[in-house]
């Protein structure tokens, strides 16, 4: 009566056998390592990495390991005091086109990572990091939403040949001056048909006729809203790329947002490697004009002056053909033609119409990259700290309009394949769509991450001790059953956070305290079932039989009662609020299963095909 089929006892082991190895690697902890990447096309060769250890040698600092992968190198230490003294010599002997992070590696062995063994994330409370809130500049997208549109309506009207004096665009609004009242008439009718969302207005003023434009209410919040998703993406695209470990990127309220970087413990570094997040602009090669009298002072109208990364003067139009928020994927690759690097771009519907009108008449002329980056720097003005807003721009890369194109093109004249690699990376993540400040920052350290680990071990060890005690004393042979699938329970509950690779947070730890007291419900269901069945007179096989027959219902429903409340927590709630329902709805999953069905097959093996006449429970 009470035994299993073979398949069943085979498929135990199997997940029990699976359990135990993907568990396994939250046994090794994590070393203190240095994470090295490149900027600006740098390379990370083997060389690299040989020099650094010589480099090291010297200082007698000598790393216990070191990972050369995908462009970034990893090295390990023994302990935080040698990281943090390596971590200083590597920052001295690279150069700026190389970034060094502090991290926390882990110590997986290599079989256990052969068979994709990880060990489960840990969130910032728990290994350390830094925490940014940053401001996305509203203002600023508005503005410039509103040089977009007045570039598109210049072109619009020169389209239908209607001629303006002048243009002015200080911010958030512009204007078109025109030397009569029909000629304006005429351009108003031409704009509001193109153009219903912008409020246009009229004025008149000593005799000059204005037309003037601002973004409308409803486009404003559009704006607004596509800003802040916009910027959300592009960071966590750009740290994701830049191999920053398992980051948080949230929103917080209408013009906030959050960025956790657990395993980082350098602010400075980290700020440099959110630095990357800016904006990209295309434009024309002014050669008609002389680059040197422009580095005179004499810049011509409609021309601005810029610099490349190596400092040699390069003159550019000021009209922007297509921004880097509409670039929709990017590739590196290598040119067939010549077999230079190259990097591959696809631009949406609306940049790909501007990017085809402008090379269709420019075909044989330059276009350049213009890298811009918004920096906010504190300075101390009277006792004060002051917050002080800076534009970098240089061109990253100048190439020649070989022939008309439009969605798909190629940016070419790339020093190497890391250059192309790196500018497809910049493209693909995208740009941000209004400047960012970070208005807090925090760095946890990794000793109060380990004091919180500590402590939530300990809450999860005590309580896990309480209720084996319990459940011994009370139900006996039963009870050490059940504490035994108990501890199965938590090793897949860990087992399952490793390969879904989970960030476990302290929320994350009481998820898997309450599991623990939870999960023995389900045996207290069956082994009081099975008290009953005994007291009315049932045999103890068929008691046994019927304890876990007709308590399966209402252990069913409970159990998806509490699992629809987890996945309403999961839906509803943010990052604290959804770990904590991660990790408690793992836990009723496995707990059902190891009440159920795990206690059931070692009842059987002790009890099944036995003559029993009275059971220890």
């Amino acid at each position: 009566m009470n035994q299993y089929p073979m398949w069943k006892y085979v498929m135990i082991v199997v997940i029990i056998f699976s359990g135990v190895l993907y568990a396994l690697p939250n046994l090794f902890g994590a070393d203190p390592s240095v994470q090295i990447s490149t900027t600006r096309g740098a390379e990370i060769t083997e060389e690299t990495l040989a020099t650094l250890e010589s480099t090291l040698g010297e200082r007698n600092l000598s790393p216990r390991g070191s990972e050369l992968e995908d462009g970034r190198m990893l090295l390990r230490f023994n302990d935080t005091t040698e990281q943090l003294l390596a971590y200083e010599v590597i920052k001295e002997s690279l150069g700026q086109n190389y970034i060094a992070a502090l991290n926390l590696a882990p110590a997986t062995p290599d079989w256990l990572r052969s068979v994709g063994g990880e060990p489960m994330y840990l969130g910032l409370d728990l290994r350390g990091g830094v925490h940014f809130l940053m401001e996305v500049d509203m203002d600023a997208a508005e503005a410039q939403a509103v040089q977009r549109y007045f570039g598109d309506l210049r072109s619009e009207l020169r389209k239908e040949k209607i001629r303006y004096l002048r243009d002015r665009r200080p911010g958030k609004d512009a204007s078109f001056k025109f030397r009569d009242q029909i000629v304006r008439d005429e351009a108003l009718v031409v704009l509001e048909r193109a153009y219903r969302d912008l409020a246009f207005s009229s004025s008149e003023e000593a005799g000059e006729f204005y037309l003037e434009f601002v973004i409308s209410s409803e486009e404003s919040r559009e704006i607004r809203k596509f800003a802040l998703e916009q910027n959300m993406t592009t960071l966590r695209n750009r740290v994701n790329e830049l191999g920053v470990a398992e980051p948080v990127v949230q929103q917080q309220g209408n013009n906030r947002i959050v960025v956790q970087l657990p395993g980082v413990q350098d602010t400075a570094t980290a700020k440099e490697i959110l630095g990357a997040t800016a904006t990209l602009e295309y434009r024309l090669v002014d050669t008609d004009h002389d680059v040197q009298q422009a580095v005179d002072g004499r810049v011509p109208p409609g021309s601005e002056l810029y610099k490349r990364r190596d400092g040699s003067p390069v003159l550019l139009k000021k009209s922007v053909i297509v921004t880097g928020d509409q670039i929709i994927n990017a590739a590196s690759g290598i040119d067939s033609r010549n077999g230079s690097p190259m990097v591959s771009v696809t631009l949406d519907a609306k940049g790909a119409k501007k990017m085809g009108d402008f090379t269709r008449e420019n075909v044989g002329r330059s276009m350049a990259v213009v890298f811009v980056e918004h920096k906010t720097e504190t300075r101390m003005v009277d006792g004060e700290k002051v917050r002080h807003r800076r534009i970098v721009e240089e061109v990253i890369n100048v190439a020649t309009i070989r022939e008309y194109f439009s969605k798909r093109f190629q940016t070419t004249g790339l020093d190497n394949t890391t250059e192309a690699h790196n500018l497809a990376l910049l493209l693909r993540a995208g740009a941000l769509a209004a400047p960012i400040e970070i208005v807090e920052e925090r760095t946890v350290g990794p000793s109060l991450g380990k004091d919180n680990i500590d402590q939530g071990f300990m809450s999860v060890m005590i309580g896990f001790i309480a209720v084996l005690v319990f459940m011994a004393v009370y139900y006996r042979t039963f009870g050490i059953v059940a504490n035994v699938a108990l501890a199965l329970n938590l090793v897949l509950m860990i087992a399952v956070l490793s390969m879904l690779q989970a960030t476990l947070t302290l929320p994350g730890i009481a998820g898997v305290v309450l599991t623990v007291g939870m999960a023995v419900d389900a045996n207290v269901l069956i082994f009081e079932r099975i008290r009953e069945e005994i007291a009315n007179g049932s045999s103890p096989q068929a008691s046994i039989h019927a304890g876990y027959e007709k308590a399966f219902s209402t252990i069913a429903d409970a159990n998806i009662t509490t699992l629809i409340a987890a996945v309403v927590l999961f839906s509803f709630g943010t990052g604290p609020i959804k770990g904590f329902a991660v990790t408690l709805s793992i836990g009723i999953v496995s707990s059902m299963f190891t009440a159920i069905v795990g206690s059931r097959a070692l009842i059987n093996l002790i009890y099944g095909r036995r003559r029993l006449s009275k059971l220890s429970i």
